[in-house]
């Protein structure tokens, strides 16, 4: 649901995606100050909960509602390893459930591959 395409349209998209990315830095910021949880686990406890939303049906509405606030980040990434398993594995069986999840999320990553390629030609790092 895209508000109308007026200023204060474009003002609520952006403070309502802005809110909800927000939230869910919020929330792998406490679990790294309140638990002895590393940054690894706390990715992998947010792509289980992408893939959770998107089993049990909230990730549809919550994508709807929240845009690109709960897509962009690794909670979307689960979301689509868990819907193109499923539509694969309903077309080409079993199989299909380990190739449906790496189709659908291969452009993502080719994507985030690429791109880091290229800052890393452009900035040159330097090992510590």
């Amino acid at each position: 649901m895209l508000l109308p395409q007026t200023w204060w349209g474009y003002a609520l998209n952006y403070l309502i995606v802005f809110a909800s990315g927000g939230a869910c830095c919020i929330a792998a910021q406490l679990l790294i100050i309140k638990t002895k949880l590393t940054p690894a686990r706390i990715l992998v406890i947010f792509l289980l909960a992408g893939i959770a939303l998107q089993t049990v049906g909230i990730y549809e509405p919550l994508a709807a509602a929240l845009r690109s606030g709960i897509c962009v980040p690794i909670i979307g990434f689960g979301a689509t390893l868990a819907k193109g398993a499923a539509e694969w594995a309903a077309e080409y069986g079993p199989l299909g459930a380990f190739a449906g999840g790496l189709v659908e999320t291969a452009f993502g990553v080719g994507v985030a591959v690429a791109a880091s390629y290229i800052v890393s030609v452009v900035f040159s790092p330097k090992s510590k």
